[in-house]
């Protein structure tokens, strides 16, 4: 076994139900390159606020979680994981040699040649699409979606499975033209296995005012069920699997 990689990382779950298929060890990665205004996680962003932490470490925490998590797997989020490319490869490596299902849970928000490695190794790609609209992408994260797009693409190339995630924002995303917009965009992609939409929520607000940031999303409302309803109908009209 090589040895391991020193990264930062934010929090670990050893029990998640949400990131992947089964049950998953999840690992936030610290930094992102985003500023999502409805981050619940601000304070991942910045990567001197993470904890120094070698791979070999976190891969023999997992391995101590082998029985619980064998019939799910590893999941790598963050902050934007792909930043870390280096530390995030070697765990998804030595994941893979004891047998461990791996997916990254990112927003592809970084260039391809720095993410491919990591790509081309993991079993599955969460990949959230903040904004088809560049315009809204940039007002939603502050940046554009060119890298996020060329990263579909590229699992679309090398046939890499892709679970799309979407939020779901009142007055922002939660548009029922732009929804059609992402589902006939999403239509010729044969790697998706499944896509989720996911209700904007306000769990992360009490974060935000302690770290003394501006919150832009106070009195933005939680989805109804009638405006979810509307948005899988969307996507469930036009072939596309939704959860």
């Amino acid at each position: 076994m090589s040895k391991g990689v020193t990264g930062k990382i934010h929090s670990i779950e050893t029990f998640g139900a949400v990131d992947g298929p089964g049950v998953r060890f999840v690992l936030f990665v610290q930094g992102c390159p985003l500023k999502c205004l409805y981050c619940h996680n601000p304070d991942s962003w910045c990567m001197s606020d993470g904890k120094s932490v070698n791979s070999d470490d976190i891969v023999k925490q997992i391995k101590s979680y082998r029985n619980f998590i064998k019939n799910g797997g590893v999941t790598i989020s963050g902050g934007e994981p792909l930043m870390q490319h280096e530390f995030v490869l070697d765990i998804v490596k030595k994941c893979k040699d004891i047998g461990l299902h791996t997916a990254i849970d990112t927003a592809g928000s970084v260039p391809l040649k720095l993410s491919k490695k990591v790509i081309d190794e993991s079993d599955l790609l969460l990949l959230d699409i903040k904004a088809l609209d560049n315009d809204v992408c940039i007002k939603l994260t502050g940046s554009d979606n060119k890298n996020t797009l060329e990263t579909l693409d590229y699992c679309e190339k090398t046939k890499k499975p892709v679970w799309i995630r979407h939020v779901l924002v009142p007055s922002i995303t939660l548009d029922e033209k732009m929804l059609i917009e992402l589902a006939e965009f999403l239509k010729k992609y044969t790697v998706i296995e499944n896509i989720e939409l996911l209700p904007f929520h306000k769990m992360g607000e009490f974060k935000w005012e302690e770290l003394n940031m501006k919150y832009e999303l106070y009195d933005t409302p939680q989805p109804q069920p009638e405006e979810i309803k509307m948005a899988k109908d969307i996507f469930v009209s036009r072939g596309l699997p939704v959860r």
